[in-house]
């Protein structure tokens, strides 16, 4: 990389970007993080007319067919919850399934789930690190109990682990009620929330009830229920009977509060470039 191409800059980042943003060497800003600072950041952008790129939070709802592959979506959907300790943006979280399958798909989460004991990432055999910091590990207990409280059940994890570092077991919720705040909420950790539907269009209903569009994922061996949720379900990602693939021939970005613009694909390279119409006449 050449020097100067790439340059960090630390300090409040509320002073750097009010000084950055409407200096008249920047030309574009992209955004990578929470949905609140997003909008801030774009309202500067927008006050000095200039282009951004926002990629920011998500609640990423699953939907399970009854048709579909159980093994299948554990396997995906339940791994990619507990990558990173659920602090990914398009981590799944509201796991809407069938109500014939939901008890037997719940059994196999949880058992999944508990293979994921969090531990030291530099330790042998670690499959899943601790939260980012100690507000996280508080986030976890206030989602955790506020769910609790509101009729819903642990079906595994719920607590802290341990005195040392910031480790939260992974943690799935069932028979919660859709007012709860783990429903509402991004809770950017491991922890999954299971919620039975009687049809695809109460399942889709639920899943673009939230005011965040940015990552999506489905289950189904039918054509026409495949089709219905990429036609309806409000993201701007979408994963069907596989697991999430960044590739970066796809763009990548979101709808609604989840951000605008893309992070891949030829479409990223739109925001960076400007089109220009020039008309000539030689006589």
């Amino acid at each position: 990389m050449p020097a100067g191409v790439v340059q960090l800059v630390y300090g409040v980042p509320s002073q750097i970007s009010e000084y950055l943003i409407p200096h008249p060497i920047i030309r574009k800003i992209t955004f990578t993080g929470s949905t609140p600072v997003g909008k801030q950041l774009a309202a500067l952008a927008g006050q000095h007319m200039k282009r951004a790129t926002m990629e920011l939070g998500g609640h990423a709802p699953v939907i399970v067919c009854e048709d579909a592959d159980i093994d299948l979506a554990i396997k995906t959907a339940g791994g990619a919850k507990f990558r990173n300790a659920g602090q990914v943006c398009i981590s799944p979280t509201r796991f809407l399934v069938a109500k014939p399958i939901v008890e037997e798909f719940t059994k196999k989460f949880v058992a999944q789930a508990e293979k994921f004991a969090p531990a030291d990432g530099l330790s042998e055999g670690a499959r899943m690190g601790p939260l980012a910091n100690e507000r996280r590990v508080s986030a976890m207990q206030a989602l955790t109990d506020d769910a609790v409280k509101r009729g819903g059940t642990v079906a595994t994890g719920g607590a802290r682990v341990g005195s040392a570092g910031n480790f939260w077991a992974p943690t799935i919720l069932a028979h919660v009620p859709l007012e709860a705040d783990i429903f509402n909420q991004e809770p950017f950790g491991p922890m999954a929330v299971v919620h039975g539907f009687d049809t695809l269009d109460q399942a889709l209903t639920e899943a673009n009830r939230l005011p965040f569009g940015l990552a999506g994922y489905a289950f189904t061996q039918s054509l026409k229920n495949a089709h219905q949720i990429a036609e309806r379900l409000e993201v701007g990602l979408l994963w069907i009977n596989q697991p999430a693939a960044a590739w970066p021939e796809l763009p990548f970005g979101g709808v609604k509060d989840s951000g605008y613009g893309s992070e891949g694909g030829p479409e990223a390279l739109e925001a960076y470039v400007t089109t220009k119409s020039v008309s000539t006449f030689c006589g």
